[in-house]
């Protein structure tokens, strides 16, 4: 009976004693405007990994919203642990003002991108309006909807897929290509701040003929109304795009973080995490992943922003800083 009263006595004190030690540890992803469903989905089981391993209970919280202004909050003084972005050029100006080491980017695989999309159409159910390629969206008669390039990073993405199809056209140069992506602006009735803005504008009030967007956006909107509702088109051509991850530097000394920080963007490379980036209709970019949901996704061919563009620091000054091109070719109210 003594025994017994010691061994339970003994498990009492080793379990106050795993309670004493476990901490309530706490992560800000400030993230781009459609990834609201796949980090719930990462931070429960990476919250629950976390568990298992090192004992402490980990609550990661979310930022969303157009990739260029969440940069900006977190220049502007939001403590982000972790961003989560859009396309590089953002981390790069978080970077530029000293809260992110530079080379950030070598830190993890794919040049700290665990996921790749691209660009394609949505369209409503039938496809009334025959919408097949890049060139039906300059069209008399057609509503495009897409975000704004000074605020969303999908926008951007938007964008540059249309100057490279039209790039690639027989013939094809940069003032053909400004051209064309003059006349698809024209036919753009609204300018959301975001992804997620543009979708539920297309979806949900029934503005435009045809929504251009990430592929997952795409994806994720047949599987939420059916395809009774909408279809995805996939263009001849489009843009490979690769949204990357960073760990605040600064943010995470001072709060202590680094450890979890790091650990919770690896986790985005394990088997687990680029299943779930799989299920979420992201293109998953270990080779063995990739492979094996390979068929989940519409074939298109792709070409890089190194490849048409020169990078991001050359296409940030030519055509989305104020006076660039962008601005040139969209003036609101005028036919």
């Amino acid at each position: 009976m003594l025994l017994k009263k010691l061994v339970q006595a003994g498990v009492v004190v080793a379990l106050v004693a795993q309670s004493a030690i476990a901490a309530d540890l706490a992560l800000l992803n400030v993230s781009y405007d459609p990834t609201r469903e796949l980090y719930q989905d990462i931070n429960q089981a990476f919250a629950k990994q976390w568990k298992q391993k090192a004992g402490d209970n980990v609550k990661i919280k979310q930022s969303h919203g157009g990739s260029g202004k969440q940069a900006r909050t977190v220049i502007d003084g939001l403590d982000a642990d972790i961003v989560t972005l859009g396309l590089a050029y953002d981390i790069d100006e978080i970077a530029e003002r000293g809260l992110i080491a530079k080379g950030w980017q070598k830190r993890l695989p794919n040049n700290s991108t665990p996921y790749s999309s691209t660009i394609v159409f949505l369209v409503r159910k039938g496809n009334p309006k025959g919408i097949k390629d890049w060139s039906d969206l300059v069209k008399p008669g057609i509503a495009a909807i897409t975000p704004n390039p000074k605020t969303s990073g999908g926008a951007r993405w938007n964008y540059l897929a249309a100057w490279g199809y039209a790039l690639k056209q027989p013939g094809g140069n940069e003032a053909k290509a400004k051209e064309f992506v003059s006349k698809l602006y024209k036919n753009v009735p609204v300018l959301d701040s975001g992804a997620r803005g543009a979708t539920t504008t297309f979806v949900e009030r029934g503005i435009g003929d045809v929504l251009i967007t990430w592929e997952n956006e795409a994806l994720l909107a047949i599987k939420e109304l059916g395809p009774n509702k909408v279809e995805v088109v996939a263009p001849s051509l489009s843009i490979l795009a690769e949204p990357p991850v960073a760990v605040v530097d600064k943010v995470v000394e001072k709060h202590g973080t680094r450890k979890l920080a790091d650990a919770y963007l690896q986790y985005l490379y394990t088997d687990e995490g680029q299943e779930i980036i799989a299920k979420h209709y992201y293109r998953p970019t270990v080779e063995k992943e990739a492979k094996k949901y390979a068929a989940q996704f519409p074939k298109v061919t792709l070409f890089t922003i190194d490849e048409l563009f020169g990078g991001w620091t050359k296409v940030q000054k030519t055509h989305f800083a104020d006076g660039g091109t962008f601005d040139q070719i969209y003036q609101p109210g005028k036919k």
